[in-house]
C-alpha cells in the first residue's frame, strides 16, 4: 500500500466519524430536517467515491480500459447485479480492453 492510499483512507474515515459523531454529541434531539438527515446519511459514500474514482481510472496501463470498467461497473451494479458478479465483469472489462488497446 502506498502512502497516498493510506492518507487517503485515513482522511475518509476522519470524515466519516466526524460526520456520524458530531450529530451524536452536540445535538440531543432527533433531527428533523430531511435534507439534513440525508445529507448526514450520503457523505461517507461520496467521500469514498470522490477519492477512489480517479484511482479507478489510472490504475490501469490506459485510461480507456478503467473508464470501460468503470461503465461496466456502474451499468451491472444500477441493475441490481451483486458485488462479486460487479467485481468479476470490471476485471474482465479491463482485462479484455488490455489485450485490444
Amino acid at each position: 500500500m502506498n502512502h497516498n492510499m493510506i492518507s487517503y483512507i485515513l482522511v475518509m474515515a476522519a470524515v466519516t466519524f466526524v460526520i456520524r459523531a458530531l450529530p451524536l454529541t452536540l445535538i440531543r434531539k432527533p433531527i428533523k430536517s430531511r435534507f439534513l438527515r440525508s445529507f448526514l446519511f450520503y457523505v461517507p459514500y461520496v467521500t469514498l467515491a470522490v477519492m477512489t474514482f480517479p484511482d479507478i481510472l489510472h490504475a490501469t496501463d490506459s485510461v480507456w480500459s478503467g473508464l470501460l470498467a468503470l461503465i461496466a461497473g456502474v451499468a451491472l451494479a444500477w441493475s441490481g447485479q451483486g458485488l462479486f458478479v460487479v467485481a468479476v465483469a470490471s476485471c474482465l472489462a479491463v482485462f479484455i480492453s488490455e489485450i485490444f488497446l
